[in-house]
């Protein structure tokens, strides 16, 4: 079964598709770890940690279809992958899905942002005409050799035109052939719960991200208001930053790493991760015992 129909296996169980956010490979092995259905890689995540930019399309596509490929390989999940603006017009999304479907990932999504585009919980976005948007999921639709390779679109139109020109974005995206919609930066429940009554023709993505505009809701909830994937797209990245923030601090005050020990993953706990067991096994498979002294 590839990612895709796996991914849309899931959507047809009960009860919502939680997908925490990975930016890099040991991240998704540790969310991989903890029993989730399904794994997002973030966008933001992925230059910010990777390029140290912040999320205004610094990223190529290049540089997040390789991270997308370095996390499919080492996590047994369907992962569906930010693909910013789709890196160009209708023609360039051509190239863009082929790409990522490559990585071995389930799906993108691709946002009705002008190019830059911002982060979709900060002021100053401009999108694009509807059509110009429908032209890009005809094209991402036409481009996947997988029919079961998701596409996803994100509508963030809510912030700039208001709620009702963002659901008939929606409804128009899915008439183009889009099989998720991602509504972005939502403000209240009652803006939520509209767009999951309102009966838009294919599955919601919500996106549940720290310091935003969208309130912080419980998986339970946002299965409630009628989202079928809940993404947790900078969890692991800003739990990461704060804990190397508090660690390079306590180095620069005492000169020893001796009481942060016991907030650290130990070497056994890194080896079991990256099952470094498989790789003694290979060498002593291929390459002979290892020599003594």
């Amino acid at each position: 079964m590839t990612p895709g129909a796996r991914f849309r296996e899931l959507l047809t169980e009960p009860g919502i598709v939680v997908a925490p956010g990975a930016y890099d490979a040991i991240t998704a092995q540790v969310i991989a770890r903890h029993g989730f259905p399904a794994l997002y890689m973030t966008g933001a995540g992925t230059v910010n940690a990777h390029l140290g930019v912040p999320d205004i399309a610094l990223g190529t596509l290049t540089e997040l279809v390789e991270n997308a490929a370095r996390i499919a390989d080492v996590v047994d999940l369907p992962v569906i992958c930010d693909a910013d603006t789709g890196f160009g017009n209708a023609v360039n999304v051509l190239r863009t899905v082929r790409a990522f479907e490559r990585a071995g990932v389930a799906g993108i999504h691709i946002e009705d942002q002008e190019s830059p585009k911002r982060c979709g919980h900060l002021a100053g976005k401009r999108i694009v005409p509807i059509e110009e948007m429908e032209g890009k999921v005809r094209a991402a639709c036409d481009a996947r050799r997988d029919d079961d390779f998701v596409i996803i679109a994100r509508v963030d139109a809510a912030a700039v035109e208001g709620l009702d020109a963002a659901l008939e974005r929606a409804a128009r995206y899915v008439a183009a052939g889009a099989d998720l919609i991602f509504a972005e930066a939502l403000t209240s429940v009652d803006e939520l719960g509209a767009f999951g009554s309102a009966g838009i023709g294919a599955p919601l993505l919500a996106n549940m991200t720290e310091f935003g505009k969208t309130p912080y809701l419980s998986v339970d909830r946002f299965d409630q208001l009628g989202f079928d994937v809940v993404i947790f797209p900078m969890l692991a990245f800003r739990m990461m930053l704060g804990a190397v923030e508090a660690g390079m601090a306590e180095l620069a005050a005492t000169g020893t790493q001796r009481g942060l020990l016991d907030r650290m993953a130990s070497r056994a706990e890194l080896y079991d991760l990256v099952d470094y067991p498989s790789w003694e096994a290979a060498e002593r498979r291929y390459l002979g015992p290892p020599e003594t002294a």
